[in-house]
């Protein structure tokens, strides 16, 4: 008895912290983005800034998940299936992005492609732009994300071991037909759910972007940064018309992430 008390307290105690904390404000985004009316609604979420801001924000999303999915394989094969020295220092670098402050991570990459940095002058002689521009967007989401998809394939690539592969390679398959049929099948599911990750990482990422972005509206405003620059111009309304629009496309990763989670157990059992 005591322990379905106990059960039954911290299952209770759990749904009402999440209630409070995660469930009431989500709902509560909507309510106030729909109190002008439907037609206000439209007005702030079909305006110009604030579709290009969404267009910026998938193409960071999008250029990060790509670059750091085939990152994440590579790394993971590399660190699960080779011996080599340095393999600890290479594990370890790949978690900086989990221990430094996007912030600072922004201020990182102005002190190397700023006016001040050491790669400026060869920047300006081939008229490329980082700082206050569309690759330092990308490149500050690839950065915040980098970890996500190699951390969910590492310890499934740890777990499975060599030994079909070593045997594959004995039987003279190459190394692409040993990935693809035997230690892609194994990691699917957790290079999904490592995908699902960085997605929503990138499209909520605010402060390595803020730093990089020069807050050009129109030009290097993500969506994070749009909505903060509607509520310091005191447009709450159109703020949180915005942000219903993250809400909404985190909710439909919530969702696919449960899939994968189901699917990835059940292949499991």
């Amino acid at each position: 008895m005591k322990n379905n008390a106990t059960k039954n307290i911290l299952i209770s105690i759990s749904i009402l912290f999440i209630t409070i904390m995660l469930v009431i404000p989500l709902i509560a985004v909507i309510i106030y983005s729909l109190q002008d009316g439907i037609e206000a609604y439209k007005i702030a979420i079909f305006d110009k800034y604030t579709i290009k801001a969404l267009q910026l924000t998938l193409l960071a999303t999008v250029s990060a998940v790509v670059i750091n999915t085939f990152f994440g394989i590579f790394a993971a094969w590399i660190i699960t299936k080779f011996s080599f020295r340095g393999k600890h220092f290479l594990t370890t670098l790949i978690d900086i992005p989990f221990a430094i402050s996007p912030v600072i991570a922004g201020l990182i990459y102005i002190l190397v492609f700023g006016r001040t940095g050491w790669a400026y002058d060869f920047l300006q002689a081939y008229d490329i732009k980082i700082v206050f521009a569309v690759p330092g967007i990308i490149l500050a989401t690839i950065f915040v994300t980098f970890p996500f998809v190699s951390r969910e394939i590492i310890p499934v690539l740890n777990a499975q071991g060599k030994d079909e592969e070593e045997a594959a390679a004995l039987m003279g398959a190459s190394g692409f037909k040993i990935f693809t049929k035997i230690t892609l099948p194994h990691i699917k599911w957790a290079l999904l759910y490592g995908i699902i990750l960085c997605t929503a990482r990138a499209m909520g990422e605010f402060g390595a972007v803020s730093v990089l972005s020069g807050h050009l509206r129109g030009k290097t405003n993500t969506l994070p940064l749009h909505i903060e620059m509607l509520y310091n111009e005191f447009q709450l309304s159109s703020a949180f018309a915005v942000s219903s629009i993250l809400v909404i496309m985190a909710v439909i990763i919530l969702i696919l992430r449960t899939i994968v989670e189901y699917k990835g157990k059940k292949a499991g059992e």
